[in-house]
């Protein structure tokens, strides 16, 4: 199988502005429930917002409209949440559910649960379909410190695929995302590995989360301290786009995010120490 990394980068980083767009506007505080959000969608046109908790929590998703404490709760029948990280859409009207968390890298049960809009479902629990995949370059579980960059906390559907990106654990990581495509379709699948992302090498930039926008013109990566907004890619060559990089005021444990609309997004963070927990806002125009 042919893979190609997306490379030179330091031509890219000229092209990425960084500023300080000061703090998120908070919405509220998140019902108890959602104390460890790791993921999130809204679908357009709705203002229902779809979340999930990570490990060792409840296999369901969480409907909450902003402003609301009242969640709307499905649960997924057929799927054990072992490490839940990252919701998906599609223009199909598709909800993913990335289950691909991996933070010892010695996961080969990786699996993607895929259910209708969750917000047409009028019973209390759905049965999903199962896209189950490993990753194409990974022959060990796990492989040595310095080659731990399999966790996935990240993904987004773009053009029939879906687009992974790893969560760099690496004992001497150098920043680097590696980006891979898998089909909707459920099935037995290998994740083609087709690139990489650099972002810096502190582990606050470790990637968190992804979302697209309506459009299907704008990626969104997300770490606990900034966000990369990633435009004018063509195809899935995504690190040859234009590269706008935003940081936040403070850092937190932020490891979910999604579209409210073409020049917002909403991101939350989880609880820990008595902060976060929270819904927030934030303009990226």
């Amino acid at each position: 199988m042919k893979t190609f990394k997306l490379f030179p980068l330091l031509g890219i980083f000229l092209l990425w502005s960084c500023e300080d767009y000061g703090q998120l506007l908070k919405i509220q505080h998140l019902p108890a429930t959602m104390k460890e959000v790791s993921g999130m969608e809204k679908f357009p046109g709705s203002e229902m917002i779809w979340m999930i908790n990570d490990s060792g929590n409840e296999n369901v998703l969480y409907g909450l409209k902003p402003g609301e404490t009242t969640l709307k709760d499905i649960e997924i029948n057929n799927a054990e949440n072992k490490d839940w990280e990252d919701l998906a859409w599609d223009t199909s009207d598709y909800l993913y559910i990335g289950d691909f968390g991996n933070n010892r890298n010695k996961r080969d049960d990786l699996v993607i649960y895929k259910v209708k809009n969750p917000e047409k479902i009028t019973s209390e629990e759905i049965t999903a379909e199962k896209i189950s995949f490993r990753l194409e370059d990974q022959t060990e579980f796990p492989p040595k410190r310095k080659h731990r960059n399999f966790d996935i906390e990240a993904f987004a559907h773009l053009n029939g695929n879906l687009y992974l990106f790893t969560k760099n654990r690496s004992s001497k990581s150098n920043g680097v995302s590696k980006i891979y495509r898998l089909p909707d379709v459920p099935g037995k699948h290998k994740a083609k590995l087709i690139g990489e992302f650099q972002s810096c090498k502190e582990t606050s930039c470790r990637i968190t989360a992804a979302s697209v926008s309506e459009d299907q013109k704008k990626l969104i990566l997300l770490t606990n301290k900034s966000l990369y907004v990633i435009t004018d890619f063509k195809g899935d060559d995504f690190a040859g786009g234009k590269i706008k990089h935003l940081e936040f005021s403070h850092n937190s444990q932020k490891e979910s995010v999604c579209f409210k609309d073409s020049t917002s997004l909403y991101l939350t963070d989880e609880q820990s120490a008595g902060r976060g927990g929270n819904l927030y806002e934030f303009r990226i125009n």
